[in-house]
C-alpha cells in the first residue's frame, strides 16, 4: 500500500460540536394564543413511581399547576417550580423532568426527557414542551435532586 498524496483523499466531513441542534419552532404569540394547564408533580430524591399515576384522579398530592404554552422550554418549567419549591431554589439542585403519557393501549409510560440545573445552563433547557411530544393531558414528573 502507497500513501496517497493528500490531494487525492477524499475530503473528511466537518465535524460537529457535541451541542445537540434542536429544530427551529414556530414562535408562539403569547399575547394571541391561550396557555394550557400543565400538571407538574415534583418529587425531592426521586421521580414518582409509574403506578402513582395508574388511577386518573389519584395521582400524586404534591402537585403544582402550570399554566403555559407549547414553546416553554425546561428552563422556563424550572423557574416556575423554584418559585414554589424552596428546595429547587438551592444553586447545587437537579431538576430531571420525564414526561407521563398514556401508551396506545391506554398503559401510562413515564419517559425521561432532560435535566436542568437550578443555577446553570446546560443543553436541556432550550427543550421546549412541543420538541418533547408533550400533548395537552400529559404530566411532568420531577425528581429535585
Amino acid at each position: 500500500n502507497v500513501p496517497l498524496p493528500d490531494a487525492l483523499l477524499p475530503p473528511m466531513p466537518a465535524v460537529k460540536s457535541a451541542a445537540i441542534a434542536l429544530p427551529a419552532e414556530p414562535p408562539i404569540d403569547r399575547e394571541k394564543i391561550c396557555p394550557f394547564l400543565v400538571r407538574v408533580f415534583p418529587k425531592l430524591g426521586a421521580h414518582h413511581m409509574l403506578e402513582d399515576y395508574a388511577r386518573r384522579g389519584d395521582e400524586p398530592k404534591d402537585e403544582i399547576q402550570l399554566y403555559t404554552w407549547t414553546d416553554a422550554t425546561l428552563r422556563e418549567l424550572c423557574d416556575l417550580v423554584k418559585e414554589v419549591h424552596q428546595t429547587a431554589r438551592r444553586p447545587s439542585v437537579r431538576l430531571s423532568f420525564s414526561l407521563v403519557y398514556p401508551d396506545r393501549r391506554g398503559r401510562n409510560v413515564l419517559r425521561h426527557v432532560g435535566v436542568v440545573h437550578s443555577s446553570r445552563l446546560g443543553e436541556d433547557d432550550v427543550k421546549t414542551l412541543r420538541s418533547i411530544n408533550f400533548q395537552i393531558g400529559d404530566f411532568l414528573d420531577v425528581a429535585i435532586y
